[in-house]
């Protein structure tokens, strides 16, 4: 796990590797990836997917053709933490468990282990297998008789660990009512857990969601009906990063805005609510940053 925070009268000074040019004049002197700094405060996490395709859309790609091979459905795996509005972590490509799983465990990753309070999704399965296999333990089980010995038979979910879906039913493609379900974990800890989120009283995707809307307005490659989506699935894949990830440090969410003792608004990127960095970010500042520190 991370060490503790240090007061506020504490900083964190950069340490430039000698391979690094020098940085420009408006890179940040506090590192976003110090020991302090990183995991975020994440309590609530979000999956989905967002549909978007490359060259053609898939009923029109030949699968015995090697150049329709990158073309076709193409996938955003969102990973969202909803107090935040952050993006924890997004994997791009086709609609399949692995992605799902490779989803997962980059948001575990990046919140360093931690195990969020609630996590929701649609119903979508691959989620529940990709949360056992990131968070559950290994658990021995001792045979007995002669040559005895211990095994692995299962993986044990934690304690407190909650994960509940959205069953949306629809008639004439018009949602008509919403049911929760619960996949891992108690009633209680689902209450428990709705009761001290911030943002959520019932199980939703609803945050996630929006932030697509959010990130189709940003990339005119996922504008839906548009003569503006990608031919080439590098410059998708690349364009997906830097959208969703400049979002975090360089877009300022109406929602967040704080006012400030003078009753002016301040506006507030999700990487400054998660305790990530104490300004807004320019683009320059952003791409310029390296994105691995050394010491």
């Amino acid at each position: 796990m991370a060490s503790a925070r240090p007061g506020a009268s504490s900083a964190s000074t950069a340490t430039p590797s000698c391979g690094w040019p020098a940085p420009p004049v408006d890179t940040p002197t506090t590192l976003t990836r110090s020991s302090w700094l990183f995991p975020p405060e994440t309590r609530e996490v979000q999956f989905d997917e967002k549909w978007s395709f490359v060259g053609k859309k898939q009923k029109n790609c030949d699968p015995a053709n090697p150049a329709d091979v990158h073309k076709g459905d193409w996938w955003d795996h969102v990973a969202y933490d909803p107090e935040h509005r952050l993006v924890l972590a997004v994997v791009p490509g086709a609609r399949s468990i692995e992605n799902a799983e490779a989803v997962v465990a980059a948001a575990k990753e990046r919140t360093e282990g931690a195990t969020p309070r609630l996590m929701t999704s649609d119903e979508y399965p691959a989620y529940a297998s990709a949360i056992e296999a990131a968070f559950g333990v290994p658990v021995a089980e001792r045979l007995t008789g002669p040559g005895r010995r211990s095994i692995l038979s299962e993986r044990r979910l934690p304690e407190g660990l909650t994960y509940a879906t959205v069953h949306k039913e629809r008639e004439k493609d018009r949602v008509v009512a919403v049911e929760r379900r619960l996949v891992f974990g108690t009633e209680a800890g689902l209450e428990a857990a709705l009761n001290g989120s911030s943002v959520s009283r019932t199980v939703n995707t609803s945050f996630v969601e929006r932030q697509h809307g959010t990130d189709r307005g940003q990339n005119a490659r996922k504008t839906r009906k548009t003569y503006r989506f990608s031919k080439d699935w590098r410059a998708h894949e690349a364009m997906t990063y830097y959208t969703l990830y400049r979002y975090n440090f360089c877009w300022s969410v109406r929602t967040l805005r704080q006012r400030d003792e003078q009753g002016q608004w301040q506006q507030r990127t999700p990487a400054m609510v998660a305790g990530l960095t104490d300004h807004v970010w320019s683009t320059r500042e952003w791409v310029s940053f390296p994105a691995v520190q050394v010491a």
